[in-house]
């Protein structure tokens, strides 16, 4: 069983956010400096979508509701969005030998359903998890339990791929998964709990664990088990 994180994963979340962030200062006449001030105050979209509004009407005087700049930091960005072919032959390969994959990610069903969608990613795995779906966050160890469910799969023996330390790795080591981190080309930070393995994108991540062996396999997931 392999689970693997969407956003700064399997998809290049930082870099269609970036885009956005610069055009959208651009838009309001403002500096790169400015750009920059934005996409750290996202915290890779760790920052709540309604504080991080807030931030951005107060520091630009924009003339929107706070609820219309939410709306723009959901979706503005997804257009911009790609994903790596190599990824997706990664996870055919993944399959080819054997394990099921479920996509297990946290943010709105809106969202993220319109991610996964736009870029075809529901026809490469078999499930998907996503956090406000099931009332569960990560680094939660019931989102896991969830998703192993969701393929008919025992924890045991399974993975979790992504790229944030506590979410991905922490939260995947504390249900009992091996772990892979996409390091994106960061250096580990130290974290009290460790990656079974470290790889630099989703790609080497996921063929790093299929290269460990085959997947403990208990029952074939049915296609129903598709659901978002």
């Amino acid at each position: 069983m392999l689970l693997v994180d969407l956003d700064n994963t399997l998809i290049d979340r930082a870099c269609a956010f970036g885009l956005w962030a610069t055009n959208f200062v651009g838009q309001l006449g403002r500096s790169e400096l400015d750009a920059a001030w934005l996409i750290e105050a996202d915290r890779d979209g760790y920052e709540s979508r309604e504080s991080l509004a807030r931030a951005i009407k107060e520091r630009f005087k924009v003339d929107m509701a706070v609820t219309e700049i939410v709306d723009k930091l959901l979706f503005d960005h997804v257009g911009l969005l790609t994903m790596d072919p190599i990824t997706i032959n990664a996870l055919r390969n993944a399959r080819k030998f054997g394990w099921k994959i479920a996509i297990v990610t946290n943010g709105t069903v809106t969202q993220q359903t319109l991610k996964i969608q736009s870029l075809g990613l529901e026809s490469h795995v078999d499930a998907v998890v996503i956090s406000e779906v099931v009332q569960v966050k990560k680094p939660d160890p019931e989102i896991f339990r969830i998703a192993a469910q969701r393929l008919g799969e025992d924890l045991s023996g399974g993975w979790m791929v992504g790229d944030h330390p506590t979410a991905d790795i922490a939260g995947g080591v504390a249900a009992g998964l091996e772990t892979a981190w996409v390091s994106r080309g960061n250096t580990w930070p130290g974290e009290s709990t460790s990656p079974t393995l470290i790889a630099a994108t989703a790609a080497e991540a996921i063929d790093a664990v299929v290269r460990r062996g085959r997947p403990f396999v208990t029952r074939h997931a049915e296609l129903s088990d598709w659901i978002i």
